[in-house]
């Protein structure tokens, strides 16, 4: 069994933060699950252009609003506490919160704990990170 607090993993290496959003990674790969489970806020006012081209992933917004575009579609999607969004087709899209965004993430494949996002939206592929 796994038990982790949120305040722990918030003080710790498995705390990530890059430009516009900070995540907790209270799952990784090592842990043995076949995901990794993150607790990530995405800042108010930024607009983050993401492409998981090595990676499909749930959002659950547990806190805030905003939108999602998806950039395939042509479509755009509220974000509002209660909205799950996933990208099951490795979806192109942009977040743009309207205020601080608090969601429950998860990713598979999982993620080994120290990814930002590339030039091209995306985390690298595990076979990049041991290159």
């Amino acid at each position: 069994m796994i038990v982790r607090k949120l305040q722990d993993i918030r003080k710790s290496d498995r705390n990530v933060k890059s430009n516009g959003w900070e995540s907790a990674r209270l799952l990784l790969k090592d842990d043995g699950m076949g995901f990794s489970f993150h607790v990530t806020t995405m800042f108010a006012g930024e607009e983050l252009h993401m492409h998981y081209q090595n990676h499909l992933e749930a959002v659950l917004v547990l806190k805030g609003n905003g939108t999602i575009e998806d950039l395939g579609a042509g479509v755009t999607h509220e974000l509002a506490p209660g909205v799950m969004y996933a990208l099951n087709a490795h979806d192109k899209h942009i977040v743009r919160p309207e205020t601080d965004i608090l969601c429950a993430c998860v990713f598979n494949p999982p993620v080994t704990g120290r990814e930002v996002h590339d030039e091209n939206g995306a985390y690298p592929a595990e076979a990049a990170l041991t290159d």
